[in-house]
């Protein structure tokens, strides 16, 4: 494949958050880039706008492959870089996450922590889980005021805002020149790279919006409750093992809390159906009763781009042209690893890092407009 030249033109169509970055580490490099979304700088259409943005490799290791999990132990490493090259400040915690759950529910609890001990065996690096009981799960989290006889802690595992990310990759990209064309969808049989008057490379991170050329993705819809509950303090990600809605808590500023858990098998975006908002809310109110005197600030959905094997993937789908896509639940928590993957690639680099990660590079033909 060529090489990516200095000084080179290059058009992303996406700006979520995979096209955001790119198009940050581009500019950075001396390159012109010109970033193409059907919505609005505030992320509208994207799925990262609608997520809770936890970086919790050993608590994902329970439902994905290892090298998932190494893409998010890369990714609690390279934030605190990334965030640095921006112009506005991000919230960005590595607090670690706690597992709670109800008496009733140990039995799901314990198969819950094998898993997790388990995938510990596979990547030994991964931090050690510490089960917590009594005094010790209340000096962990004192907002728990003991209504819970055990969880268990892992440590190092981390968060940030969504979307102050967002905005604050906007402004960063603006400042350094980069061409942002919000509402202005683009298809990839529009361009012809490396011919006269148009860019050298083009890049797709369109998510759901790029079906038309990938047919095997599909969207995996998720449903998450914005409340802000003064009376809560908890500190740290929160995650509750229950048997129908297992949900997750994960505190923001200023009191600001994201709720989810739902994960339906459908490209439907609709509002949020009742049933699901009151199991949410439900479960989150016996986590803290705090939380029924709280304000419910947004119910949101969207439905996140996934492939078959529910993995990332790189794709050629021309020699100048690349595809990255299928992030689905796992956007923050592998997208600097995405980055640090497709760099390498545009460098000519040996894959190292895809080996490394397990992402598949895949070589399609173009499929004409």
């Amino acid at each position: 494949m060529p090489v990516l030249q200095a000084s080179s033109r290059i058009a992303i169509l996406g700006g979520g958050l995979m096209g955001r970055l790119l198009a940050l580490s581009l500019a950075r490099r001396g390159h012109a880039i010109d970033v193409y979304d059907a919505h609005g700088p505030e992320g509208d259409g994207a799925a990262a706008r609608v997520a809770a943005a936890m970086l919790a490799p050993l608590a994902e290791s329970a439902i994905t492959e290892p090298g998932v999990v190494r893409m998010g132990q890369h990714g609690l490493a390279r934030w605190p870089e990334l965030l640095a090259q921006l112009d506005q400040p991000v919230f960005f915690q590595q607090n670690g996450t706690l597992i709670l759950w109800h008496r009733q529910d140990a039995g799901d609890a314990q198969r819950f922590c094998g898993l997790l001990e388990k995938n510990r065996r596979i990547n030994p690096s991964l931090p050690p889980l510490q089960h917590l009981a009594g005094e010790d799960l209340q000096t962990c989290e004192p907002a728990l005021q003991r209504r819970f006889a055990q969880g268990v802690y892992l440590p190092d595992e981390g968060q940030l805002d969504n979307r102050q990310l967002l905005a604050a990759l906007h402004a960063t990209l603006a400042r350094l020149g980069v061409g942002l064309h919000w509402g202005q969808a683009r298809e990839l049989g529009q361009f012809q790279p490396g011919t006269a008057g148009q860019p050298d490379w083009v890049i797709d991170c369109r998510g759901l919006g790029a079906r038309g050329q990938w047919t095997a993705l599909r969207g995996v819809r998720g449903e998450v409750v914005r409340i802000h509950a003064p009376e809560v303090t908890l500190q740290r990600p929160t995650r509750l093992i229950h048997p129908r809605y297992p949900i997750y808590i994960a505190p923001k500023e200023d009191h600001l809390f994201v709720i989810g858990a739902t994960e339906i098998e459908s490209d439907d975006m609709s509002p949020a159906s009742v049933r699901s908002t009151l199991e949410l809310l439900s479960a989150a109110y016996t986590v803290h009763p705090g939380f029924a005197e709280g304000r419910i600030v947004e119910v949101a959905t969207q439905c996140r781009p996934t492939l078959p094997d529910n993995l990332p993937a790189v794709r050629w789908s021309a020699p100048r042209v690349l595809e990255v896509n299928g992030l689905y639940r796992h956007g923050f928590m592998i997208a600097p690893a995405m980055l640090d993957v497709v760099m390498q690639l545009l460098d000519g680099a040996e894959p190292q890092l895809a080996r490394r990660f397990d992402v598949a590079i895949e070589h399609a033909q173009l499929a004409t407009a």
